[in-house]
Parts: structure tokens; C-alpha cells; sequence
């Protein structure tokens, strides 16, 4: 079915500080979600609603290209764009193996392509030494002191702000809870939601938090992932109570939980009262084609999601600071089981963050960080695509790592036997499964840590020692 392109009501504000494409981008997505526009119904082309809206074709694509990318439409070659079906927003005995990531033999690595290294080069320690300073002196001594066990309040008031402008999280500073990392704050989290409570978790996913379920002795129900992100329909066959999920970039796949499968996730959420979403989002920032992926937290009407998310990426692994964002019915019960606790985050780092906060600083780091990460991709990628139809690559809009999968009569085991031969640490899908999937030969790729002049070499190392030759 065709749109009469009368009646697609967009009102375009061009003295609006945001962006034209993303004025078209809400507005399209409102009425898909209010169902005023069907199914199956083709959008104007680019051309034909540039025309109209007076705009250019490129604002047009970077609208329907984001909407693509959330699951609202979908691009058919040669037809167009078609709105895709979406639920009405309502109100309303698992494996205990962990996985780990494979290790090489004990042999020199002088490769590692690991998701968790970031960029050290570019560090401001310039800016963060300053601020460091400034709180390091006898003016400020009442923080040798023990702080509010939430974490102190200038730090809370700094990430609300942030989260709200970043990532349409509407949150109080009551509500933020600061630890000392994930494995932290998430063993807090359990607690609170009952010894009874069945969690379902994505396979493959994050070795670290699968750990801390079965630590705790928590049911932990895997459910497979797809390009999509979590199959949900699964999720709604088993007894789970709460679903942990990595929605806007999914660990390790890359995958973005479509728009249809964010409502469905957040309408299962909403129909039983114990019911809850842990949303992990570990490294949003990082995103490199259109506008960021909007958090689940900022979708959700019925107080079903707790908002997890770390500086690891952001900023350093080793500053040990992430935060967790309750709803108000958990946060009672978190006050209550936790009254005796102290804070795990020393005070001094805290304002140190918080003044690297309020200062702009964290945002100009990002946005520069943004833009080295998203070079050094384009470079990782344009390395890759010599070596292609024989190997392919997922996960590339968001973060820090891709997904390789290789085309090759060898075992994983080979292909894992050879890079290290090579002095290169290479991390298998498989060792993010429950279950290790039969004919795997899929591994993360992660490029934060490498320098960008070092990428190319580093790729043609790993593809000479699988024998991958390059196209001419």
C-alpha cells in the first residue's frame, strides 16, 4: 500500500536547534508506534519527501536510515522503505556453565584483540590532573570522611543531567546508586529482586554478569540472540522474572534489539507486577551512523526497567566507577536492605568525575573519542573488505569491537591454534555461549586498544596466518 504523501504530517521547526533529520526521524517514529501509519505501508521515497518538506534527499536517508536501524521500517532494494509491524506499547532448568573467552597458549602476544581495551593515547590527563588538583587540598577535607552510601550527590546530580541529555533517561539523583563497577552494583540488584526471582540472560552474552547469577545461585535461563538482539518470543515461553539485556549494542554480537522486540520486551515486563529489565548499557556512546539508540529506561512507562552503566568505556576501566538507576517501586527496598552500607567509590574520585563532568570536559572527551574510534574503525573496516567474500563482519555501528566470521573448512580450534602461533589473541563467539554452537567460526574483533596505524598490520598478520589471501 502506497502513502499518499499528503497525509504523512510532518512539521519541520528549522530555527529548532535539532537537527531537521531528526525532527522527521520522531515524528515518523510517533506515528508508527501510534499506529497511524500501517503495516506494510510504503514511505514517500527520499526524493519525493525532500521535495515536499523542502529538505534535503541526505536528511531524508539519515531519518529513514535510523528508523531502519531501531526496526521501524525496512528497506526493500528497489521498492522503497515499508513500515514494519509493531506492538501496541502497553501499561500494563537452565544451564549453569559460564562462558570464558579462549586463551592462547602461554606464548607472546603481541596482538590482542580484546573488547575491553580502549584507546590510552588520548587520555586528557591534562584537564584531569587540573580538577584532581583542585579537589586534592585542605579546602576540601570533609571528604576523608565517609559519604553518602548512594554515592556522593554533586557525582548523582552530574550523571541524571548526563543521562538525560545522552540517552532520554529521566531519572532523580535519589535514584542513581554509585559502585564500584557492574559486579558490583549487579549482586546489589539481585538481591533485592528475591532468592526466588528466575532470570533470563542473552546467549551468547557477557561472561562476567552469567558469573555473577550462578555466584549467587540464581536460575539463569539463556535465550539465543539474533541479528535482532534477544528472541523475545522465547523469553515469553519461559518463567523468567527478569531479563538482562544489552538492547543498544549487544555484548558480543553487536546486534540492536529491534523496535518491535523493545516493546514487546518492555510489554512483557509490564504484565506481571514482580517483572523487571536490566538494561546494560556499557558503551552507547560509541555510536558512529545516525543518532544514539534511545535507551529502553526512556521508553518505558511502567517503572519495569533498572538502568546499568559504567565509565569503563567512557573513560577508563581502572577509575572503577558505574552507576545503576533503580525505579522508584525497587528503591524502598534497596534503602531498606543496604540502610548500613557505605559507598564502594572513594569520595575523592567521585569529585574529581563530577567537577570532569560539570567542567564540559567528559563531554568534549567523548566527542573526540567518538571521532578517533569511528576513524579507526573506517580503517579496520577498509583493511577488511580486501579479504572479502572469505570472511564478513557484523556489529560495526556501535562500540568498540565487531563480529568476523570466516568462511574455511578449518575447526575453530585451528583458527584459534594458528593466531597464536602468530602472536595474536583472538576471542571466540563460542566462549560467550551457555552452549557452544556447533561450526563456529565467528571471533570479536575489538579495536579501541590498537593504535590506528598499527590496524592494517595487525589484520593482515591474523589473515597471513590463516592463509586468507587478498583480492587483487
Amino acid at each position: 500500500m502506497n502513502m499518499n504523501i499528503d497525509t504523512l504530517f510532518i512539521e519541520l521547526n528549522k530555527s529548532d536547534p535539532l537537527p531537521l533529520y531528526e525532527q522527521i526521524y520522531n515524528q515518523i517514529r510517533a506515528d508508527i508506534i501510534q499506529g497511524k501509519l500501517q503495516v506494510g505501508m510504503k514511505l514517500p521515497s527520499k526524493r519525493q519527501l525532500g521535495n515536499f518538506l523542502n529538505v534535503s534527499q541526505t536528511t531524508v536517508e539519515s531519518a529513514y536510515g535510523q528508523l531502519a536501524a531501531e526496526g521501524f521500517i525496512v528497506s526493500i532494494p528497489r521498492r522503497g522503505f515499508f513500515v514494519q509491524a509493531i506492538e501496541e506499547l502497553s501499561y500494563v532448568q537452565p544451564t549453569q556453565l559460564i562462558a570464558t573467552p579462549l586463551r592462547t597458549p602461554k606464548e607472546k602476544i603481541e596482538i590482542d584483540f580484546s573488547p575491553g581495551h580502549i584507546d590510552t593515547d588520548h587520555f586528557p590527563f591534562k584537564n584531569w590532573r587540573k580538577h584532581a588538583k583542585d579537589i586534592i587540598d585542605e579546602s576540601s577535607k570533609e571528604l576523608l570522611l565517609l559519604g553518602d552510601p548512594h554515592g556522593d550527590l554533586e557525582l548523582r546530580e552530574e550523571i541524571a543531567q548526563y543521562l538525560y541529555h545522552s540517552r532520554g533517561v529521566d531519572c532523580t539523583p535519589e535514584q542513581i546508586i554509585i559502585g564500584s563497577g557492574t559486579e558490583q552494583l549487579l549482586p546489589l540488584i539481585i538481591r533485592i529482586l528475591g532468592k526466588k526471582t528466575t532470570f533470563a540472560i542473552e546467549d551468547p552474552g557477557y561472561p562476567l554478569t552469567h558469573y555473577v547469577f550462578s555466584h549467587h545461585e540464581r536460575k539463569a535461563i539463556p535465550i539465543p540472540v539474533d541479528k535482532k538482539g534477544m528472541d523475545i518470543h522465547t523469553l515469553q515461553e519461559t518463567n523468567a522474572d527478569v531479563t538482562y539485556v544489552t538492547p543498544s549494542h549487544q555484548f558480543p554480537t553487536g546486534a540492536v534489539l529491534s523496535a518491535p522486540r523493545r516493546i514487546a520486551l518492555l510489554n512483557w515486563a509490564s504484565e506481571k507486577d514482580h517483572r523487571f529489565i536490566i538494561e546494560d548499557d556499557y558503551d552507547s556512546e560509541f555510536r558512529y551512523t545516525g543518532r544514539p539508540i534511545p535507551a529502553l529506561y526512556g521508553m518505558d512507562q511502567g517503572q519495569n526497567v533498572i538502568y546499568i552503566s559504567t565509565f569503563s568505556k567512557s573513560l577508563m576501566p581502572s577509575l572503577r566507577i558505574a552507576y545503576t538507576v533503580l525505579p522508584n517501586a525497587l528503591l524502598q527496598r534497596y534503602q531498606d536492605a543496604f540502610i548500613h552500607y557505605v559507598s564502594t567509590v572513594p569520595r575523592l574520585d567521585q569529585h574529581v568525575l563530577a567537577r570532569f563532568m560539570k567542567a564540559g570536559d567528559f563531554s568534549k572527551h567523548l566527542n573526540r573519542m567518538r571521532t578517533i574510534y569511528k576513524r579507526k574503525l573506517h580503517v579496520l573496516l577498509s583493511t577488511l573488505a580486501r579479504y572479502k567474500p572469505v570472511i564478513s563482519y557484523s556489529g560495526e555501528e556501535t562500540g568498540m569491537h565487531i563480529t568476523l566470521s570466516i568462511e574455511t573448512g578449518e575447526t575453530e580450534e585451528q583458527l584459534v591454534q594458528k593466531a597464536s602461533a602468530a602472536g595474536i589473541h583472538l576471542y571466540s563467539l563460542n566462549s560467550y555461549r551457555t552452549s557452544k554452537k556447533a561450526n563456529n567460526r565467528s571471533f570479536i574483533i575489538g579495536f579501541g586498544g590498537i593504535r590506528e596505524e598499527d590496524i592494517p598490520k595487525s589484520i593482515h598478520r591474523l589473515m597471513k596466518a590463516w592463509k586468507i589471501p587478498q583480492k587483487n
